[in-house]
């Protein structure tokens, strides 16, 4: 089988193509042939080892996937040869098959595509977990999406449409926010062009916001916190932006704000009940047609390195897929 492999540090093109010997499935796993790879931002980061996570050499980058069940190791219960299914790993997906533990799977319906399936995981399932478990955001309060146009970002716009918010987008240009207006965003922000603390407060009419969400960091944080209304919630997702801001926590204590980490990954090993049940309802509401799952575009493997490079510029808006 032919695997992207990562075998040195670096950037994209670093990466290379390789010929492995297909996976066996041992107990309690699957082995799954790869139609659709997705990749993230942090794939970026990973393959550079400046990621939380830092495989031993080489590893395959990709954190989920869609594919067929070509095989079942012992013990296997719950899942059948030729199911479709989502896989879901901190790395090593993209490659043409792999042998994962079927508690790394999730049944994909009908009227869900390998196209939406693939890249459902991480970034919906990071944003449903913060805005339904961290933030508990509820019908009628205001969310501010920082970085909407991108992978989470705009699955938070979609997912808090869709849970009953007022959603502000926040991204660096017209044509980002277009997007995410297209998404279920009812007001923006252009924080490229306007002091992003003065337009929330202008567009909340000096109430603050109930959430923020924010996979960005670097110089809009703190602006961000500020813009908070009583009892507000700031979701802490990544640092896209490269800077991991040190915030005044006398804000914090002014408002009664909550500051909520969301490490998705430490949920889905922690909490897996609700991992599942966060998974299910995903998939209901793109089956519904309620949740897109917007795809940027799909990639042969081949193209890695563009593939990786929409990513790195941050010019992607949706999810970036490769078929191996």
């Amino acid at each position: 089988m032919k695997a992207l492999l990562c075998t040195r540090l670096g950037g994209p093109d670093d990466l290379t193509i390789a010929e492995l010997p297909d996976p066996v499935a041992g107990p309690g796993e699957a082995m799954v042939r790869v139609t659709l790879a997705a990749l993230n931002f942090f794939d970026t980061l990973i393959i550079a080892g400046r990621y939380q996570v830092k495989p031993e050499l080489p590893f395959s980058p990709g954190g989920e996937a869609c594919g067929v069940i070509e095989a079942l190791g012992d013990g296997v219960t719950g899942f059948a040869i030729g199911d479709r299914v989502i896989v879901h790993q901190t790395f090593g997906t993209c490659r043409e098959r792999i042998a994962v533990g079927t508690r790394h799977l999730t049944p994909v319906p009908e009227g869900v595509s390998d196209e939406q399936a693939a890249g459902l995981t991480i970034t919906y399932g990071t944003s449903l977990h913060a805005l339904r478990d961290r933030a508990r955001l509820q019908p009628g309060e205001t969310l501010a999406v920082l970085g909407a146009s991108g992978g989470v970002g705009l699955a938070a716009v979609e997912l808090g449409a869709i849970m009953g918010a007022r959603v502000i987008a926040c991204a660096s240009s017209e044509a980002k926010l277009a997007v995410a207006r297209a998404h279920g965003a009812t007001m923006a922000v252009d924080y490229g062009a306007e002091n992003l603390r003065e337009a929330l407060r202008r567009l909340t009419e000096g109430q603050g916001v109930d959430v923020i969400y924010d996979p960005i960091g670097g110089e809009h944080a703190e602006q961000a916190l500020r813009s908070l209304g009583w009892k507000g919630r700031y979701l802490v997702i990544g640092f896209a932006a490269g800077d991991i801001p040190r915030i005044p926590l006398n804000l914090a204590l002014l408002k009664g704000i909550d500051i909520q980490g969301v490490h998705w990954g430490v949920f889905v090993e922690r909490e897996p009940d609700a991992h599942r049940a966060n998974q299910e309802q995903l998939l209901a509401w793109v089956a519904e047609g309620r949740l897109t799952a917007k795809v940027h575009g799909v990639h042969p493997l081949t193209d890695y390195a563009e593939a990786l490079g929409i990513l790195k510029r941050r010019e992607a808006v949706g999810k970036v897929l490769l078929r191996p």
